[in-house]
This record gives structure tokens, sequence and C-alpha cells, in this order.
């Protein structure tokens, strides 16, 4: 084939930062994957430095191209591609974190409220107590088998994320998100009885 053939792609290893965004503007997949291999050691230690979490930072590396794919909204006249990706995963790893922050500290107060408390024979906090139950207890049952399974035995049996995945013989990444979406369920549907 002649290397003048339209068919043929120049090699985008080569190209600048500039072209590649300009390509992927164009939906060339192709830029994004040679913009991931520039790149992407860069999002994954800047996410790891925040997070504090290997398979979260993963997650976040993958999550910053996606939206570099999904929105091409870079513009070179405000500064580097390098710059702004590390803006943009900067500003999503402190997302997570606040989210993270608001449900251990909604994971807190569901705690206090489930905690055992002494015996009492008053008849008044006895029904307390037993609403107070049962409510938690219809709130579980509105989650997801696989995302109650993994609270209830977080909670309950007192497990970490690593053993209820060895347990389930999961990934400890799902078991993450698992855990993620049903506190996020479960803050909503409990929220109103909380505060």
């Amino acid at each position: 084939m002649h290397p003048d053939s339209p068919n043929n792609k120049p090699d985008l290893k080569e190209s600048t930062d500039a072209a590649l965004f300009q390509a992927l503007t164009a939906r060339d997949a192709s830029a994004l994957a040679t913009l991931y291999d520039r790149y992407a050691n860069l999002v994954y230690g800047l996410a790891l430095k925040i997070l504090r979490d290997p398979q979260a930072a993963e997650d976040l590396t993958q999550e910053v191209f996606l939206a570099l794919w999904r929105h091409p909204n870079y513009n070179p006249a405000r500064g580097s591609l390098s710059s702004f990706l590390i803006t943009l995963t900067r500003s999503r790893a402190i997302d997570k974190l606040r989210s993270r922050g608001a449900s251990l500290k909604f994971l807190d107060r569901w705690s206090q409220q489930m905690s055992s408390q002494p015996p009492t024979n008053n008849p008044f906090e006895q029904v307390s107590i037993e609403e107070r139950s049962q409510k938690v207890r219809s709130a579980l049952a509105q989650l997801p088998e696989n995302q109650r399974q993994v609270l209830a035995m977080a909670y309950y049996e007192g497990l970490s994320q690593t053993e209820i995945a060895q347990r389930l013989e999961a990934p400890l990444g799902t078991v993450k998100t698992r855990a993620r979406q049903g506190l996020i369920k479960l803050k909503r549907i409990l929220q109103d009885w909380i505060n």
C-alpha cells in the first residue's frame, strides 16, 4: 500500500496533544487510546495519592478518560492537556472523598441508632427501639439482594470489604461498588428518619 493512501492513518503516538484532542473530538478512538497511554499513569498516580485506594484510583482513572471521550471540553487556550487532566482528576477525587465522608457519617449515625442499648423496662423505649429496628429492616429489604448481602455482612458480621470479597468469591471492586450503591439507596430511604 502506498504511504499516501487514504487508508493509511498517521501514527498518532508521535502527534501533539492538540492534534490528538482534535482527533478525539472527531470521535477517533485511537486518539483516546494514545492519550490514555500517555497520561494514565499521571492520572492514576494523582488519584491514588488523594484516594489512598488502588481500586478507587483505577476506577477514577477510567472515569476521567471516559469523561474526556464523552464530553471533550478541554480548551487548549486555557492550558496544557496534562493540566486539564490533573484538574479533572483532583476535582473528581475530592468529590469521591466528600461522598465517602458523607456515607461514613450516615453510617455512624445509623450504627448509633442501631447499637445495642441497655435493656429497659420502659414500654415507650421498648416500642421506640422496635420501631427503629423495623424501619431499618424495611429499608434493607428494599435494596437489591447483592447490595443487602454486602451491607449485612459488613455491619452485622463486622467483615471488611476484603473479607466479604473472599467469602463471596467476588472481585473487591464489585463488593465496593455494591456497598457504595447500597449505602446511597439506604441513605435515601432512611434520610428523613435519621435526621
